[in-house]
């Protein structure tokens, strides 16, 4: 399968800049078979407040954003994973929605929340779950969750292949450099793709990649510029958990002794 990340600037609380900024950078995607945007791609990220997010959010079910995204599926019959400033109900959500041509197909809502994003969102309440396409097996997190081994983990035993990753990261290089250690510990492809440009007091950091089972970066993007980077994966690879012909990242795990990680505090 071929897969498009798309590094750029959304426009804070601008939908439309930001469609007329990602709508040729799609066109330059087309041709793979999943294209993945950065965290919160339909509003950008750094609010005012509460009430500003607020009115920059959407419904999944009413979304201009993933209406256009939608269409773009339709026509270069693709999929597509977005972040997006989700409102349900009165709650926000910073989530990511994977894309059809028939709409949405999945949803997953970020459980790790950063800074003041514990202002304005609630934490993720749809668990882990990965989506079963044609060309793989498909999970999702979101920027902050990098720092968590346990979702990493927990969608490799669900069978992911793909783990991609939408992000607004702004500490330079440390997710850039966990990633490919996530990739090679749990024998599977992540995507991560990161935001560029500058919102008030934060400069998001860019070089967003693509990892392999063996922890080899397969292409890197720079730290300030907008660009599509394309890279052709074969998704069984992450199929194969050998890591010697004695030594298996699931057969060898011990979950016996692993209780602590969920005791109570």
């Amino acid at each position: 399968m071929k897969i498009a990340l798309i590094q750029f600037a959304p426009a804070l609380c601008d939908r439309a800049e930001t469609i007329r900024r990602l709508e040729p950078m799609i066109e330059e995607g087309s041709g793979a078979d999943l294209i993945v945007l950065p965290e919160l791609a339909n509003s950008g990220y750094n609010f005012a407040d509460r009430s500003e997010a607020w009115e920059a959010s959407e419904p999944i079910a009413s979304s201009p954003f993933l209406e256009f995204l939608t269409g773009k599926c339709d026509e270069h019959i693709c999929e597509i994973i977005t972040g997006l400033n989700e409102r349900a109900g009165d709650r926000l959500y910073n989530s990511a929605v994977l894309l059809s041509a028939r709409g949405v197909e999945g949803i997953y809502r970020k459980l790790h929340l950063f800074m003041n994003e514990k202002d304005i969102y609630a934490p993720g309440d749809l668990g882990l779950p990965v989506f079963e396409r044609e060309y793989g097996t498909v999970g999702i997190q979101i920027c902050f969750d990098w720092a968590m081994c346990e979702g990493w983990r927990i969608l490799m035993l669900k069978g992911a292949d793909l783990i991609c990753h939408p992000a607004n990261l702004i500490i330079p290089g440390k997710a850039q450099r966990a990633i490919p250690v996530y990739a090679m510990t749990n024998r599977l492809f992540i995507a991560t793709v990161n935001r560029i440009g500058t919102e008030g007091e934060l400069t998001f950091t860019g070089q967003s990649l693509i990892a392999d089972p063996e922890g080899a970066t397969l292409a890197e993007a720079s730290s300030s510029e907008a660009e599509v980077v394309v890279v052709e994966i074969d998704p069984s690879r992450a199929r194969d958990k050998l890591l010697t012909p004695r030594n298996d990242a699931i057969e060898d795990r011990r979950p016996d002794q692993y209780g602590e990680l969920c005791a109570e505090e």
